[in-house]
């Protein structure tokens, strides 16, 4: 993994990654302790579905500084028992301090089943605001969608925020002003991703985070190939933080700051 440019002083929060994931298995240890050296300091690791969530759950248990989170991600809907719902909350309720995620819409599914991901999402945020927890929300095409959930589901007094942010401008502002945050990952390091950098610029100081989405959403790295399939880390985190960075025509240090500030508060982190 490259490591540049460098972080030379101040901490980072990732704000979603997967570090249960198979693609990590063999050198977790060695991922972390890069990302560490980096200056990722805290990781909010989601799980996706039932089958990952001891996983998430066995992570955060041997290291303080990664924060759970524990959600029916909407691809993987098949994978719900009849009782899955009952085992979330007692993940929840066994972690008091995770979150709820990653939960969503995806519209941009070959077999979209509106309804029922709907239904599954609105389970969910009904649950984290019985428990108070906040959440981390999927959302691909179907920015209407999601914020009639939210707002269906009534007040998230615990926060959420919308992961690897591929909306409009007008969802930005939307989001915001319903309680969001709005996280960027490595895709808003393609200079070709235009709306991206524009909603980055836009999204008040107040509500910004960054993410990798590790193993997923590589950033580009500047010498080296850009490539959509290799393993992302959450040492990456600093490739995201230097483009936020140029995008807003701030120091580094600076949205470092504001992003850790920001996901503490909506994390919990003391």
């Amino acid at each position: 993994m490259s490591r540049s440019p460098m972080n030379d002083s101040y901490p980072l929060f990732d704000a979603h990654n997967h570090l249960q994931d198979i693609r990590f298995s063999a050198d977790i240890a060695e991922v972390l302790h890069r990302a560490r050296g980096l200056g990722v300091t805290y990781d909010a690791c989601c799980g996706t579905n039932p089958d990952d969530w001891s996983a998430v759950e066995t992570l955060a248990s041997g290291d303080r500084r990664i924060v759970p989170s524990f959600g029916l991600h909407p691809w993987y809907l098949e994978q719900r028992t009849e009782d899955w719902l009952e085992i979330l909350e007692a993940f929840l309720k066994r972690n008091p301090g995770a979150g709820v995620g990653e939960i969503g819409l995806d519209h941009a599914l070959a077999t979209r089943r509106d309804e029922e991901q709907a239904a599954v999402v609105q389970s969910q945020l009904a649950l984290a605001r019985r428990l108070d927890r906040p959440v981390s929300i999927h959302c691909r095409r179907a920015w209407a969608a999601i914020l009639h959930e939210l707002n269906k589901a009534g007040p998230l007094s615990a926060g959420f925020v919308v992961h690897a942010y591929s909306g409009s401008l007008e969802f930005v502002e939307l989001l915001c002003a319903r309680g969001g945050y709005i996280s960027f990952s490595g895709s808003l390091t393609h200079p070709r991703n235009r709306r991206a950098r524009a909603c980055c610029v836009a999204v008040p100081e107040d509500r910004l985070l960054i993410e990798t989405d590790a193993p997923d959403m590589m950033p580009l790295i500047a010498g080296r190939p850009p490539s959509a399939n290799g393993r992302n880390e959450p040492g990456n985190l600093v490739v995201v933080l230097e483009t936020v960075a140029r995008c807003r025509e701030r120091s580094m240090s600076r949205i470092a700051e504001l992003t850790m500030r920001n996901a503490r508060r909506l994390f919990r982190v003391p």
